[in-house]
C-alpha cells in the first residue's frame, strides 16, 4: 500500500489535478472492473474454443509475457520488439496488456502466434491455464525486473504448473524508474528470489547488470541480450506531411540536433543549456515528461530548445530523419552506468551521426561519438562534419543491422532451447 500511495502522489506531481483523476480512474477500471468481463462470464465455451485454437498452430514453446507495460503505448520499446521477435524464432507468445491504453478487454490476435491478453481477467486467465495444461510444450513466464504486480507467490504458483521463469534484468532497480519514494517490495522480494535460484533464466541487457547477475549466482543461466532495433522498420520511408511548425524550426539556418525518449532526472539539463547557449543549435526534444525534471529547470524558457511532445513510434523516425545529429545527453550515475538505450540502434539505423554522453554501453560502438560534458561541444562539430561522409554511414548500417531485434531474441531462445 506504502509504494501505491508513493506511485499516486508522483502522479498528482506529474498530470496535476485532471490528469490524476483520469488516470485513476483508468487504473481502477484495468486493475479491478476488468477482472470481471460478462463477455467471459456468459460464454466462457466461446473463450475455451478461442484459446484452444490460438494453441493449434505451428511452435516450439509457449512464452507467458508477464509485466503490464502494454503493447500500444507511445513508447514502442523493448517488450513488444522482443515478443514480436520471439515469434519469428518460432515461440507462441500471449503478451500481458493494460487496458489503461490497450483496448483489449480479453483476448486479440496480433499476428500469427502473438495474442494480446488481458491476464487481469481472472476467468479467462482461469481458461487459458486450463488449456496450456493440455498442451505437451515447454512453457515460460516471462517478466521484467521493474514489475511490481506479479509477486513471488505469483511465480512459484506458475512454477509448480511446470512453468519456467525468464527474467529479464533491463535496469538498475531504482525508486526513481517506479516512480515512487521507496523501491516497491514485489520488484526488491522478485529480484532476490531471482538471485537465489540459479535455474531462473537471467536476461540481462547492459555489462554492468551483467557483472552483478555474476556475481550474486554466477554464470548459470545467463544470456546478454542488449536492447536493439527494427532494422527494416527504419529503412522503410515514405513520403509523411510534417507540420509548418516544425519545418519552420529546422529550416531557421541552425543545426539541429534531436533527442527523443524519456525526460527525467537522468537527462543532463544543464548540458543541453549549455549547448543551447552557444546558439549554433535547434536543440529539439520529443518524449514525455517521465516526471519534474523537465519543468523544475526551466527549460521552456531556455532560447534554441524546443520540446515538442510524443511522437507515434511510426512516424517519429520521419521527424528524427530530419536532423542532422542525434543525442543522447544523459547524466552518469547508477541507473544509465546500465542502460542500453533502444534509441542508440535506432539513430544508427538512421543513417545520422551520433553524440552521447560517457555512456558505459554505448563504449562497445564505434559510430558513436562519446564526449564528456567538457568535450560535448567539441564532439557536436565533429559529428557535423560526419553528416554525409559515407564510410561513416555505413559504419552506423553495418552497427545497426548487427544489432537487429532478431538477433537479441535468437540469444533468449539459445538460452532456454539447451534445456528443452
Amino acid at each position: 500500500m506504502k509504494d501505491k500511495i508513493s506511485k499516486l502522489v508522483n502522479v498528482y506531481k506529474k498530470y496535476g489535478l485532471w490528469g490524476f483523476i483520469k488516470k485513476c480512474y483508468r487504473y481502477i477500471v484495468a486493475n479491478y472492473l476488468d477482472k470481471i468481463s460478462l463477455l467471459v462470464f456468459l460464454n466462457p465455451y466461446r473463450y475455451h474454443k478461442i484459446i484452444k485454437t490460438s494453441l493449434e498452430g505451428q511452435y516450439d514453446r509457449v512464452i507467458l509475457w508477464r509485466s503490464s507495460f502494454g503493447y500500444n503505448v507511445p513508447l514502442f520499446q523493448r517488450p513488444q520488439h522482443i515478443a514480436n521477435n520471439l515469434v519469428k524464432n518460432n515461440s507462441l507468445v500471449f503478451y500481458e496488456v493494460t487496458t489503461m491504453t490497450d483496448k483489449v478487454k480479453t483476448i486479440k490476435k496480433h499476428h500469427d502466434n502473438l495474442y494480446l491478453f488481458n491476464f487481469n481477467n481472472i476467468l479467462l486467465n482461469r481458461i487459458l491455464m486450463k488449456e496450456l495444461a493440455k498442451i505437451n510444450k515447454p512453457k515460460y513466464i516471462q517478466l521484467y525486473c521493474t514489475d511490481w504486480k506479479l509477486t513471488v507467490q505469483n511465480i512459484e504458483d506458475y512454477l509448480k504448473k511446470g512453468f519456467k521463469l525468464i527474467y529479464e534484468y533491463v535496469d538498475h532497480l531504482s525508486p526513481i524508474l517506479a516512480g515512487t519514494k521507496d523501491l516497491p517490495k514485489n520488484i526488491q522480494d522478485k529480484f532476490d528470489y531471482v538471485m537465489h535460484n540459479p535455474s531462473v533464466y537471467v536476461v540481462v541487457t547492459a555489462e554492468e547488470l551483467k557483472k552483478d547477475v555474476e556475481k550474486r549466482r554466477g554464470k548459470e543461466n545467463l544470456a546478454y541480450s542488449t536492447n536493439g532495433v527494427d532494422y527494416a522498420f527504419f529503412q522503410k520511408m515514405e513520403d509523411y506531411p510534417l507540420e509548418k511548425e516544425y519545418l519552420d524550426i529546422i529550416n531557421n539556418g541552425k543545426i539541429n540536433i534531436c533527442y527523443y525518449g524519456a525526460l527525467a532526472k537522468w537527462f543532463d539539463y544543464n548540458l543541453i543549456k549549455k549547448v543551447a547557449k552557444t546558439d549554433k543549435y535547434n536543440i529539439i526534444l520529443f518524449g514525455l515528461k517521465y516526471d519534474d525534471s523537465y519543468d523544475l529547470n526551466k527549460m521552456d524558457e531556455v532560447k534554441n530548445v524546443y520540446f515538442l511532445g510524443a511522437k507515434d513510434y511510426q512516424v517519429l523516425k520521419y521527424y528524427a530523419k530530419m536532423n542532422d545529429i542525434l543525442i543522447i545527453p544523459f547524466l552518469i550515475n547508477d541507473i544509465t552506468k546500465s542502460t542500453s538505450p533502444v534509441k542508440i540502434f535506432e539513430y544508427m539505423a538512421l543513417s545520422l551521426p551520433i553524440v552521447t554522453t560517457d555512456l558505459l554501453e554505448c563504449h562497445k560502438y564505434k559510430s558513436v561519438l562519446i564526449g564528456s560534458e567538457k568535450e560535448f561541444l567539441k564532439k557536436l562539430e565533429e559529428a557535423y562534419k560526419l553528416k554525409n561522409d559515407q564510410k561513416y554511414k555505413k559504419l552506423l548500417q553495418k552497427e545497426a543491422k548487427e544489432n537487429d531485434w532478431q538477433n537479441k531474441a535468437k540469444i533468449i531462445v539459445d538460452l532456454i532451447k539447451k534445456d528443452e
